[in-house]
């Protein structure tokens, strides 16, 4: 008799139907895999053991090429051809990234398709980072199958809170290009909640302070059963332990007044650094000194690093996380005090200024109890066990993730309108309606941005395209409803549609490279900052839009019904019309709207005039029976 797999309802799939599914954690130091196995989250080792993977590739031909240890191994004797830190280059533009000129890299920009788009110069060829991002990626899902040995069913690829559109689409393609599915994106202190909170049975309000090698970010997450909503995110995406790590360097550097010359001494410096770093973040006492050595080409570099040296040559780096910390808080409306507890993610939170730091603002020592460089990649594989069809009652979750930055279109004068706020919960779907401006117009163009200014010159452009076919209509007659859609990975959509003709247009936006990393980290800050010059001039703007389209309807109704009025009536109206284009000169929003207001006014009688005469020529030839 033949035997039927039976599963009660809420459990995992029967055997013969499992799909093993990973959390991949990309970093931008290492890199780790974890999945769910016998109901437990673990992150996966290689051969030797290993759970973590240096992100670092070196490249020795065209087809030749090692990957973790031993690329990382290599990285003073070749260091042109040995990428690291790739994740900070993801999405990026030449003119983006931070003082090249201190990396030991030969950074090209990319003629082809997509433009602009940034690619480093090897003996292999020429790479972009989404080709290194790939090989790790790969390296990882080949240590996954060979631990299941079997294939892997996707995965759940984790990207920092602050990563932009750009940034995002580029991880998928490198995904891609490794041969995986990605089930979805998924915000790195999002991840990290997930395994504390499931781990913990936690339930409140957390912060999930996340420093890692390349970016930082804060996300304020509400747990209540199953259910984790980000109330808040903010960062930093041009922050990280690579950051302390040259900061170190530049200040020995300083001390020992020594230039960097070459490609060798510029690799040998910043991994003197880090292992500097690395000793002594093991250190509780300020007085305690580790030996800072590196052997230039020139000469060597040794000094005494003291722990009190190392956190005054970085206090400013840590300053910036405490400045995050508050403006994520005030944009989730929450002090200090309401916040339950703090979660430390990545491994510069090793770091003791950063542990202080984030102890006296909060007043409560950090959550460390489960290990910061493994927490990201095991809440990936959870939410990537749910996602692949399997079930418990411990990891049934939903997540409610947001976006970091407003999204929006160009309106006429070069305002921005916004559509999708910042801190919006995402998946969603968020609609507007906007008009033509001109008589008998039959296309729209659509120019979607990012940011928080007012201005089209502040924000970042993401993508244009046309809505054409639009019958021809009086301005300001045809309803065109503009529609974001924004996905669980972040990703964008955007759709228009004339409502009464139905004729309608779309984009996936997918630009070449996303938001340089003082953009990102400024966007907010310039919001506030600047926010009376922002509505001071969205208000001067608006008023000579305004001011156009009156003179606009005036002129056409001149040339339409001019008999209608006496010679003296139509002077007068032409010098109302004439102050007004005076004052469209002023920058004082004040004066053109009076001078508009005055027009109004004095057309008012004309406008009368029209109406009956137009109503006449309607009811011309026809009796009441007929009507």
């Amino acid at each position: 008799m033949a035997l039927l797999q039976i599963s009660e309802p809420g459990q995992s799939l029967a055997p013969h139907q499992r799909r093993i599914a990973v959390g991949i954690d990309l970093g931008t130091t290492h890199s780790l895999v974890a999945a769910v196995r016998s109901g437990v989250a673990e992150c996966l080792p290689d051969a030797q053991g290993r759970v973590l993977l240096p992100s670092v590739v070196r490249y020795m031909s065209a087809s030749g090429r090692q990957i973790g240890y031993d690329a990382q191994a290599a990285q003073a004797d070749d260091p042109e051809n040995t990428i690291a830190s790739a994740k900070r280059f993801m999405g990026r533009g030449l003119a983006d990234i931070v003082e090249p000129s201190k990396l030991p890299y030969r950074f090209v920009q990319e003629a082809s398709p997509p433009a602009g788009m940034l690619a480093l110069h090897t003996v292999g060829g020429v790479k972009s980072p989404v080709e290194v991002s790939a090989e790790i990626l790969a390296t990882l899902r080949q240590r996954a199958e060979d631990s299941f040995n079997d294939d892997i069913f996707g995965a759940v690829i984790t990207v920092p809170a602050y990563f932009d559109d750009a940034q995002r689409q580029a991880t998928k393609d490198a995904a891609q290009l490794a041969g995986l599915n990605v089930l979805r994106l998924i915000n790195e202190p999002t991840a990290a909640a997930i395994a504390y909170g499931l781990d913990n049975a936690s339930e409140g309000i957390y912060a999930v302070f996340d420093l890692g090698g390349g970016t930082f970010d804060v996300s304020i997450l509400q747990l209540a059963r199953g259910v984790f909503e980000v109330m808040a995110t903010g960062g930093d995406s041009a922050l990280g332990g690579d950051d302390y790590d040259r900061a170190l360097a530049d200040w020995v550097l300083q001390k020992l007044a020594l230039p960097l010359q070459s490609a060798h001494d510029k690799a040998v410096v910043l991994q003197a650094a880090r292992r500097c770093k690395e000793r002594l973040s093991a250190s509780s006492n300020a007085a305690d000194t580790v030996v800072f050595s590196a052997q230039l080409s020139s000469s060597a570099a040794n000094l005494a690093v003291s722990l009190a040296d190392f956190e005054a040559a970085t206090a400013h780096l840590t300053a910036r996380t405490v400045r995050v910390l508050r403006k994520t808080l005030r944009d989730a409306k929450l002090t200090n005090d309401e916040v339950q507890g703090v979660v430390l993610v990545g491994g510069s939170t090793r770091m003791p200024q950063i542990r202080r730091a984030v102890a006296d603002f909060f007043g409560r020592e950090p959550l460390t109890n489960l290990n910061p460089d493994e927490v990201v990649a095991l809440g990936a594989a959870i939410s990537a066990h749910q996602l692949a069809g399997h079930r418990s009652g411990q990891d049934d979750l939903l997540l409610l993730d947001v976006i970091p930055l407003s999204l929006g279109i160009e309106t006429m004068g070069g305002l921005v309108e916004r559509i999708v706020p910042r801190n919006q919960t995402i998946p969603t779907a968020m609609a507007q309606d906007f008009t033509t401006y001109q008589d008998g117009q039959t296309a729209l163009a659509l120019h979607v941005l990012q940011g928080e200014r007012d201005l089209v010159a502040d924000c970042r452009s993401l993508a244009r395209f046309e809505l054409r076919g639009i019958p021809p209509m009086a301005a300001g007659a045809a309803r065109i409803r503009v529609t974001f859609t924004v996905d669980a990975d972040g990703l964008l959509n955007v759709s228009a549609k004339e409502q009464r003709s139905g004729v309608q247009a779309q984009i996936d936006v997918k630009p070449s490279y996303g938001l340089s990393d003082a953009q990102i980290a400024q966007m907010l800050q310039s919001s506030f900052s600047t926010a009376q010059v922002d509505m001071q001039a969205r208000a001067l703007v608006e008023a000579r839009v305004d001011a156009d389209r009156m003179l606009l309807a005036t002129q056409s109704a001149l040339d339409a019904d001019s008999e209608l009025l006496q010679a003296t009536e139509r002077k007068a109206i032409e010098a109302l019309m004439a102050v007004l284009r005076t004052t469209l000169a002023s920058t004082d929003a004040a004066t053109i709207e009076t001078a508009t207001k005055a027009l109004a006014n004095g057309t008012e009688a004309f406008a009368a005039q029209r109406m009956n005469h137009g109503i006449q020529r309607a009811l011309a030839g026809k009796n009441v029976e007929t009507l």
